[in-house]
């Protein structure tokens, strides 16, 4: 049997999952917080509707990015 071409050991933060984990949460929190939001603002045209979702949305992903990875830091000790 050949030996394995590459092996792991993974110390630190599993950056994968932080990544995955904060794609589907940003989707599952943010989609009704911009739609939340969007209620009292007037948005006449899909440019200004795309604008608001990009402002908004950047703010709520890096949120829960950071709260993501404080949370895989944490739970790795």
């Amino acid at each position: 049997m050949p030996d394995p071409v590459e092996t792991t050991t993974p110390d630190g933060v599993d950056y994968g999952w932080v990544m995955q984990m904060t794609f589907v949460l940003t989707i599952l929190i943010g989609a009704p917080i911009v739609a939340l939001l969007s209620l009292n603002v007037e948005l006449p045209t899909w440019g200004s509707r795309a604008e608001f979702a990009i402002r908004v949305g950047a703010v709520i992903w890096l949120v829960v990015s950071i709260s993501v990875f404080l949370y895989a830091k944490r739970a790795q000790r």
